[in-house]
């Protein structure tokens, strides 16, 4: 083995042992109360455009189907569990409602032109960034927080960490690391046409979560 080789492997396995060693460094909690969480996740939301709700439990399907009218939104898609199937109880005639039970090879035209709003659940929020944590599977897949121009997506309270850290430390992500975690911290955007910030290139330009007490 080259010398050049052996200092590449001694640094790296020096760089490991260095972060088991002090796994809490890196997991430190800010000893943020809720009321302290939700606050600054809101901020941080807000700051990028993205908009903020706190309703109670049994309030979310009302406002939602308040809301979808007032914005011209008509075309929901939702996929499978709880949060789909409570809004589907609730929902009206005048919605109409599409769920993800396809390859999307079955039916892309549908998804990309006619899905007006998607609603998801989340798997947790980080305060500290603002950002929404959604671990898509089968039940939801990960096109419906990419592909409508407006997602709605729904922060249980209590599952509001001070930050990445805390989450992973809490989900026991060490022994079940998820295949396709997302983060989201507000609508898509972007500033690579002549530096021009632009909203919904690269996914939903209206981000909404509705943080549930």
């Amino acid at each position: 083995m080259s010398d050049n080789k052996k200092h590449i492997l001694g640094r790296l396995r020096s760089n490991r042992l260095h972060a088991a060693a002090a796994p809490e460094v890196y997991a430190k909690s800010l000893d943020w109360d809720q009321e302290r969480r939700i606050a600054e996740f809101t901020e941080r939301m807000q700051a990028v455009r993205g908009e903020v709700h706190r309703l109670k439990a049994d309030q979310w399907p009302d406002w939602v189907k308040q809301e979808l009218p007032k914005r011209e939104l008509r075309q929901v898609l939702i996929g499978h569990g709880p949060v789909a199937d409570t809004f589907a109880a609730a929902a009206t005639d005048d919605i109409a409602l599409k769920r993800y039970e396809r390859p999307i090879e079955d039916w892309k035209d549908t998804l990309f032109d006619e899905i007006d709003v998607a609603l998801t659940g989340t798997l947790g929020g980080l305060a500290e960034s603002g950002s929404l944590v959604l671990w898509p599977d089968a039940n939801e897949p990960r096109l419906m927080s990419l592909i409508p121009p407006v997602h709605i997506a729904l922060l249980r309270a209590d599952r509001l960490f001070d930050n990445f850290a805390r989450l992973i430390a809490s989900e026991n992500w060490a022994s079940r690391m998820p295949t396709n975690a997302l983060l989201i911290s507000g609508p898509s955007k972007t500033a690579d046409i002549e530096q021009t910030l632009a909203y919904g290139i690269h996914g939903p330009k209206t981000l909404i979560t509705l943080i549930i007490e």
